[in-house]
């Protein structure tokens, strides 16, 4: 009888096929949970209301570090705001509003914060509450200050009526706001030191870097001498003076 041989076929297992798994935002994950616990009643929902709670809590705290980070580094921008303003009454000096808001827009604004005032509820009588609600992303904070409002003047007489009395209040809330918001440092231009007024640009800043170097000047005595602590601050009415004396040294 002749003899059958059997091939012998190797089976090899397949791997079975895999779709990829679809990354989904963030903002539409707690989305998903929560249409299937409405659409499939076998999801324990209190779970899905616990998991919710959590999710909300994680994300307002990334917004709050996202928010101080970005604050500290706008304030690290800030510098110091000469006054450009008397006050006959006190016989001082201040900046106003709109001299801090041409400093500090600019680079708050860059680093996504956005203010509004407004006045609101809870003022002593006599008083103006301004409020500023001050938000960048999902994190917001609305500090604010209770201003007199009733038109009496240091001696106690009525120098204003009600309504200018307001409109004086709310001028000084937003002023004085604004500057404890970013913690601005506020006072008199003393001839152009401490960052008074336009300070000079990078490429003038670098210049005079280079400047230093090349006459090998003492770079701590020059800045104790113009009062700032980076070239960067040094005021723009002040960089011809710094480059003249530079190259006066190298002369000398």
């Amino acid at each position: 009888m002749a003899t059958q041989q059997i091939e012998k076929v190797s089976i090899i297992p397949q791997e079975p096929a895999t779709m990829p798994i679809p990354q989904i935002p963030p903002t539409q994950s707690l989305i998903h949970v929560l249409s299937r616990a409405m659409s499939d009643p076998s999801i324990d929902v209190e779970k899905v209301e616990r998991y919710a709670a959590l999710y909300e809590r994680a994300i307002a705290r990334e917004d709050e570090i996202a928010f101080n980070t970005a604050m500290m580094q706008a304030q690290s921008e800030m510098r110091h705001i000469a006054a450009d303003a008397n006050n006959p009454q006190t016989k001082s000096k201040y900046a106003t509003y709109a001299a801090l808001d041409s400093r500090v827009r600019p680079i708050y604004s860059k680093h996504g914060f956005s203010l509004s005032f407004y006045t609101g509820e809870g003022a002593p009588e006599g008083s103006i509450r301004i409020c500023c609600k001050v938000a960048r992303g999902g994190h917001t904070e609305r500090p604010y200050i209770d201003m007199p409002a009733d038109g009496k003047g240091a001696k106690g007489g009525d120098v204003m009526t009600k309504t200018h009395a307001t409109g004086a209040g709310v001028t000084y809330g937003r002023r004085y706001l604004l500057a404890m918001i970013f913690n601005l440092v506020i006072g008199e231009d003393d001839d152009g030191n401490a960052a008074g007024g336009d300070t000079i640009s990078a490429d003038q800043s670098g210049d005079l870097q280079a400047l230093i170097e090349s006459v090998n000047a003492d770079k701590a005595k020059f800045l104790r001498f113009f009062k700032i602590e980076h070239l960067s601050e040094l005021p723009t009415k002040r960089y011809q003076e710094a480059v003249n004396m530079l190259n006066a040294k190298a002369r000398g």
